[in-house]
């Protein structure tokens, strides 16, 4: 799986081109215009993410750690136990 801003970007160009098939009518459109607008609410959400995480990083490289430790999401993930 690929988990990239541009790889979301080359799904939602794809399903552009799915949705302009000339030879796509009645129920097959149908089921891509469904497809679509699940993959349009997926990659909000997914772009949104990204956003957050930018300003995120905003705020630390303007501000430096001083708000790190009120911004758990920022430090490095904890140590799994047992591992």
């Amino acid at each position: 799986m690929k988990n990239r801003i541009t790889d979301l970007n080359d799904h939602l160009f794809a399903q552009i081109e799915r949705l302009s098939a000339e030879d796509l009518t009645g129920e097959k459109l149908e089921a891509e215009v469904q497809r679509t607008e699940a993959m349009v609410k997926v990659a909000d959400k997914i772009v949104d993410n990204a956003r957050l995480g930018i300003q995120a990083a905003t705020l630390v490289a303007n501000h430096g750690d001083r708000f790190r430790k009120d911004l758990p999401m920022l430090s490095a993930p904890k140590e799994i136990e047992g591992k």
